[in-house]
């Protein structure tokens, strides 16, 4: 960790690893979720949006080498430099017939400037024979992840709708584990009638288990979601910045120094967010944050 940096963060990780700037481009595979379609559930989780938490990630209808052509020439005008990862974001990314994850994942991995790939699903949709691919892959190019979780909490689960238990986050997570494939676990803080102690139990529960990375994403409150009904009908807590830094802070004091940190807020889309607004000021939150760890002279797995 930089003696700069008071945690482990992902541009600093990126940076170490290849060298250079890295950049994850969001692409569309296609997918749908096990929480839609009525396998596990309908209507996914509360929160996910009409995109499948994907909001900036492109249209599907277009391939993926036409995704990702469009996004490198913008992102290149600014960083002409950097190499990407190929970042599959929407809905489910393992949910589909191992042939049609095969042929999509290989021709990301031929993208030009791709250094590697960032899969985000739920452990209730991969198997073996996925991960044995993955693991195949990983061999070519850099391989991760990224698990869905958001909560230990029971209560929390059944209200956001999650469809699966703990127990088959942890299978998840031994079987990455045992193709040596890194996991980014994402959390979200600030759900409805949470306390601090409840998410910070959901860190330490997700940190006691060998993963590589960790989100710590805010809750967004977006239009057209079941937890927009739900927050008009109830009129839940908000988290205002304050509580939300001090929180955050408290979350990387707990994490252990070599778990590399993707996310400290998020990125809701203005047309559709409907709180909390104060999120819309990055440059605030982030800077925000920083000031707080400066405040109690703190860092990454400070009470470890």
């Amino acid at each position: 960790m930089s003696e700069f940096k008071r945690y482990n963060s992902v541009n600093q990780f990126f940076r170490e690893k290849f060298g250079k700037k890295v950049i994850k481009v969001s692409l569309n595979g296609g997918f749908t979720c096990p929480n839609r379609d009525g396998t596990k559930g309908y209507g996914g989780c509360v929160f996910c949006s009409e995109k499948g938490s994907g909001d900036f990630a492109p249209e599907k209808q277009k391939p993926i080498e036409e995704q990702f052509l469009e996004s490198r020439q913008r992102l290149s005008k600014k960083w002409p430099d950097a190499k990407y990862i190929a970042y599959f974001q929407s809905f489910t990314n393992t949910y589909a017939p191992l042939d049609y994850l095969e042929d999509l994942f290989l021709r990301a991995s031929k993208l030009e400037g791709v250094v590697g790939i960032a899969i985000a699903t739920r452990p209730d949709c991969i198997d073996e024979e996925i991960v044995k691919f993955l693991a195949k892959l990983n061999k070519k190019l850099y391989v991760f992840v990224e698990l869905g979780f958001q909560t230990s909490k029971k209560e929390s689960i059944d209200f956001i709708n999650r469809c699966y238990e703990n127990k088959v986050f942890e299978d998840g997570i031994r079987l990455l584990n045992k193709y040596n494939i890194d996991t980014v676990v994402h959390t979200i803080l600030g759900l409805p009638y949470e306390s601090k102690e409840d998410m910070l139990n959901t860190i330490r529960y997700v940190s006691s288990f060998n993963i590589r990375g960790i989100k710590l994403q805010l809750l967004h409150i977006l239009e057209n979601t079941a937890l927009a009904k739900i927050y008009k009908k109830e009129n839940f807590k908000i988290l205002s910045l304050e509580e939300y830094v001090d929180i955050v802070v408290s979350c990387i004091e707990i994490l252990p120094k070599d778990i590399v940190i993707h996310r400290i807020t998020g990125d809701g889309d203005k047309k559709i967010l409907i709180e909390p607004k104060w999120s819309l000021n990055k440059k605030v939150v982030l800077n925000s944050i920083n000031k707080e760890f400066l405040k109690r002279d703190s860092f990454q797995g400070k009470f470890l």
